[in-house]
């Protein structure tokens, strides 16, 4: 879904959304386009969700609080922090973790998290280090590359209970080697 008060962006993503197609009478291109458009069931299940938007951000934000407070206090664990302006929904939370302080890095804690059947998730894998863009230049990327080496995504799906979270936190604790 697009939501804009610029026509003219609307309009570009409409074109490019539905191929790029030319206004010929047979298929003509000339622009790269995609097949984006949404399904009129893909349309209908979204706005079902919309009506319950404001209780899932409640839910995450709930969630996001858990992890903060079950969490506060571990050398070595810090959570990306919000922006200063709008209002975060926590669609998704993120730790740092320092392997110097906590005693085990990223990875370690993903693997004991994986072997309990709870998925979670480097943060991102930065542009300049993908396999797609090797051999292209590089303009800083230091920042980025550490959150990549050092950021976990933890599961943060409303659907979660507190027995859910209390299992997270407890495998990474767990893991804590520090001190």
């Amino acid at each position: 879904m697009l939501v804009s008060d610029d026509l003219e962006y609307v309009q570009r993503a409409k074109f490019l959304s539905t191929q790029a197609r030319d206004p010929a009478p047979h298929y003509q291109h000339s622009h790269i386009g995609y097949n984006y458009r949404m399904s009129n069931l893909l349309a209908a299940v979204g706005r079902g969700q919309l009506a319950r938007l404001s209780e899932k951000i409640a839910r995450r934000k709930e969630i996001n609080s858990f992890y903060k407070n079950a969490l506060a206090g571990m050398q070595g664990i810090e959570f990306m922090p919000d922006a200063s302006y709008g209002e975060p929904n926590h669609w998704l939370t993120v730790i740092l973790i320092t392997y110097e302080l906590f005693g085990a890095d990223r990875e370690v804690v993903r693997l004991a998290l994986e072997a309990e059947n709870i998925e979670a998730r480097p943060l991102w894998k930065p542009m300049h280090l993908q396999p797609v863009f090797i051999g292209c230049r590089v303009r800083g990327g230091a920042v980025s590359a550490s959150l990549f080496e050092r950021g976990l995504c933890l599961p943060s799906g409303s659907q979660m209970t507190y027995n859910d979270l209390e299992r997270v936190v407890g495998i990474i604790k767990s893991c804590c080697k520090a001190g």
